[in-house]
């Protein structure tokens, strides 16, 4: 991928010419050998080696072009060959791991030659709205580790083995926490070391692709976490790849001054530097069209527009490059959901770029989590704020519900001093009145409130602890708790309106009619065009007692049919199968609506109700 004088790059200045050889970056596979190119531009020569030419760098050299860029075409060299760039230059001779290489043999191996050829059987795969989709996060090392015993991370395929589960859930949307290879074999994957290789230990880049068409096939959506905010810090081959740095800075591809700094080393790309950003650009396009992947969870945006967490936009650089993806991304696959995790608030982060935002499509919202977790997991029901329950479930960005990504548990939430919701309420274990009862009592606002819900791994059967890269998802609770699977799965079948009585909860309207701050109890209508099968009305009991012949607003007289009672004993043998049902509400206005009624609800529960 070369830039033209057209490109948004051209601003930053004189981009390469027109090239003899191949376009391209890195490895560039054809039928009679391969085309190397490579970024240095502080190298006096460079040549590439491998077993092809006996490692001998003079066998090969690259020929210098234009802005610092050097390649060559190697007749013969077929895919699966290994190689390095050996690089001289007045810093000394050493060798390196192509930027670009697409396969590596480990994070501290050498780059292989990948036949980027893949029989997909499809074009694109063709997603959901973004209203509908349901999005379940995992790690793929831990998720269904199939030899716990072995010191090695489960693969690609063994996710593949448990989409069986995932499909009677009804999750439409896979999540998957970085694969770009890092350093070791056990991460959680955010020490990305060569961002355009695949995890060899999950699989490498043919194990992916063969997880995205398996995932399509089976009508799932795939969205990858993706690292830019930093690189590595260890086993990084492009800190001083060319030998240069300044003040002891990582060289070409960070900055070397006060803004390399994060929290997790000095590695910030330099985004103004215009071979950097097309590296990142070409990066974030590369998943969607050689990987098929339908959507990218940038981590921790707010270190890409700015250096600190101290609100400064003091990285413009950084800005316009998620801009320029972003931009890109919705011009050739407008179909792609590109999510920011950057939990500051900021409507502009999903405002089209035109308008000055940054152009996601949706963005992790703290406004949602960190309320519904404290309201749960708060142990006296007195201090429950349901004023910040009402706000978590009506906010949205830019008036669109669908702006924002809602959960209860990601890999965050359930690590770094936090465990899972049902530890945090019950730390000797899920098979708690307490932990149950207040546990899916969050899953049911994720659920009702409108967002783009989104669960992590193993909740649905009341996975406890904290997330670890070295401890695999244990599914033997599917079993213990299957009635709390079956839970999670009525939940998701109702958001998704699988019955035709729940269109509202797909639909961008939400009214919090009644908020008792007393008694714990909050009401809120969900709708999309509102009337019969359509308008929804969701109650929750956030206290320990139950509540009888409790008066709600309604938004219509007539007859509604009570869709999910969390507290069927069929889910846990725990709850109690409080007499809750439908009810008739009449024309007498309460909570400011034209219509009430008195229901029934338990401890600690959910009911929905549907307009008949």
């Amino acid at each position: 991928m070369t830039a033209t004088a057209a490109h948004p790059l051209s601003k930053f200045g004189k981009m390469p010419t027109q090239k003899p050889l191949r376009p391209g970056m890195g490895a560039i596979l054809h039928p009679k050998g391969t085309t190397f190119r490579v970024w240095a531009p502080h190298a006096t020569a460079v040549s590439v080696v491998g077993a092809f030419n006996d490692w001998k760098p003079a066998a090969h050299p690259l020929k210098h072009e234009d802005n610092g860029y050097w390649a060559a075409d190697v007749p013969g060299v077929k895919a699966g060959a290994q190689y390095r760039y050996h690089i001289a230059s007045p810093f000394g001779e050493f060798t390196r791991i192509d930027p670009y290489a697409r396969e590596v043999t480990n994070s501290v191996g050498n780059a292989v030659v990948h036949d980027p050829h893949f029989e997909w059987d499809e074009e694109y795969y063709r997603t959901p709205p973004w209203n509908e989709w349901v999005i379940y996060e995992l790690h793929v090392g831990t998720f269904n580790d199939m030899e716990p015993n072995e010191d090695r991370p489960a693969t690609f395929a063994d996710v593949v083995r448990r989409f069986d589960h995932l499909k009677r859930l009804g999750v439409n949307c896979l999540q998957v926490m970085p694969v770009a290879e890092f350093a070791g074999d056990r991460s959680w994957g955010y020490n990305p070391a060569h961002v355009f290789a695949v995890e060899s230990s999950y699989g490498g880049p043919k194990g992916f692709k063969e997880f995205v068409k398996a995932a399509h096939k089976n009508g799932f959506a795939v969205i990858l976490d993706v690292v830019y905010n930093h690189f590595g810090p260890s086993d990084l081959d492009l800190w001083r790849f060319d030998g240069w740095g300044e003040h002891d800075g990582g060289g070409i591809y960070f900055y070397q001054d006060w803004r390399r700094e994060t929290p997790w080393g000095a590695t910030r790309p330099d985004y103004g530097r215009p071979e950097v950003r097309q590296f990142i650009r070409d990066n974030a396009l590369m998943w969607v069209e050689e990987y098929h992947i339908d959507g990218l969870r940038m981590d921790m945006t707010l270190y890409i527009r700015s250096v600190r967490a101290d609100g400064e936009p003091n990285l413009p650089d950084g800005w316009s490059l998620l801009q320029w993806i972003n931009g890109e991304i919705r011009e050739r696959h407008p179909n792609t959901l590109t999510i920011a995790e950057d939990l500051q608030k900021s409507d502009w982060l999903t405002k089209p770029p035109g308008d000055g935002g940054a152009g996601f499509g949706g963005q992790w919202d703290d406004q949602f989590v960190h309320p519904i977790r404290e309201a749960v997991i708060t142990a006296a029901d007195e201090h429950r704020d349901m004023g910040k329950v009402a706000h978590a479930i009506a906010h949205k960005y830019n008036g669109d519900a669908f702006q924002r990504v809602i959960y209860s548990e990601s890999h965050d939430e359930v690590a770094n001093g936090r465990a899972r919701v049902v530890h945090e309420i019950a730390p000797d274990g899920p098979d708690d009145y307490f932990a149950q009862k207040r546990s899916t009592l969050a899953a049911a606002m994720v659920f009702t409130a409108p967002g783009i819900p989104m669960l992590f791994q193993g909740q649905e059967f009341l996975e406890g602890g904290w997330f670890r890269d070295t401890v695999p998802v244990d599914w033997d609770k599917r079993v213990e708790f299957q009635g709390i699977v079956r839970l999670y799965r009525d939940l998701i079948r109702l958001r998704l309106n699988r019955d035709g009585t729940s269109r509202g909860l797909c639909g961008q309207h939400v009214h919090v009619s009644h908020v008792n701050d007393a008694q714990n109890v909050i009401a809120f209508r969900r709708w999309e065009n509102g009337g019969p099968n359509d308008d929804v009305v969701v109650v929750a009991n956030f206290h320990r007692d139950p509540r009888a012949d409790y008066r709600l607003g309604f938004p219509d007289a007539g007859d509604w049919r009570l869709l999910f009672n969390s507290d069927w004993k069929g889910y846990s043998r725990h709850f109690g199968d409080f007499p809750s049902g439908d009810v008739t509400a009449t024309a007498d206005a309460y909570d400011g609506l034209p219509a009430s009624a008195t229901i029934a609800i338990g401890p600690y529960s959910v009911l929905v109700y549907g307009r008949k």
